[in-house]
């Protein structure tokens, strides 16, 4: 039997970092990222939509998804953001179950920022999210490479902080150092696995 976690929280908030460190406690973790740049591979199915979608200007000579034209024309707006994410992420959400489903045993995590944006909530036994303040988030953001000003733009189009902490089960607050945020990232496993016993017996 295995239990069901979705890992989210904004840009920079450190999903990776938890997803690894799950990984290392006996997790399966799934990175939607990639699984997303899976299907945009020639020949899968998110390229084929993608090249139906936005016409071959997005595909560069070797074939492959250009991405950056791509988020040029998807992210222009609200509502071509709306309307690639309405295209990709059936194709995503079955692609993850199809990797759940080749786990028999444990604890399943997987990682995406638009978790609950093309509703998570419904589609795993545990949301977990990692937390930062908003200044904090756009600082992590900037160190990382991104322009201050974009950084704030896509902070702005995802959900709202407030309401994600609201489909939390788990909060995991990374304003931190490695070191606490490994210890808390410890603590909400722990509680997993207690899920997972806790299925398992009602499942008796």
């Amino acid at each position: 039997m295995i239990l069901t976690v979705g890992l989210t929280g904004g840009i920079a908030n450190g999903k990776s970092t938890v997803a690894r460190l799950f990984a290392t406690l006996g997790a399966t973790a799934i990175d939607a990222d990639q699984v997303v740049a899976s299907l945009y591979r020639p020949g899968a199915a998110g390229h084929d939509a993608l090249v139906r979608e936005y016409g071959r200007e997005i595909v560069r000579a070797d074939g492959e998804i250009d991405r950056v034209k791509l988020a040029d024309i998807a992210f222009a707006t609200p509502e071509s953001a709306q309307r690639l994410n309405a295209l990709i992420h059936p194709l995503v959400i079955a692609e993850e179950h199809r990797l759940i489903d080749a786990v028999d045993d444990g604890i399943v995590v997987v990682e995406a920022t638009l978790l609950l944006e093309s509703g998570g909530r419904a589609r795993y036994d545990k949301i977990v999210v990692v937390d930062l303040l908003p200044d904090v988030q756009v600082e992590r953001a900037v160190v990382r490479g991104m322009g201050r000003e974009d950084a704030v733009r896509r902070i702005a189009r995802q959900m709202p902080r407030e309401e994600r902490l609201r489909y939390a089960d788990y909060v995991i607050d990374n304003s931190g150092d490695a070191r606490a945020l490994e210890a808390a990232a410890g603590r909400v496993f722990d509680a997993l696995k207690d899920d997972l016993e806790t299925k398992k017996r009602l499942a008796v």
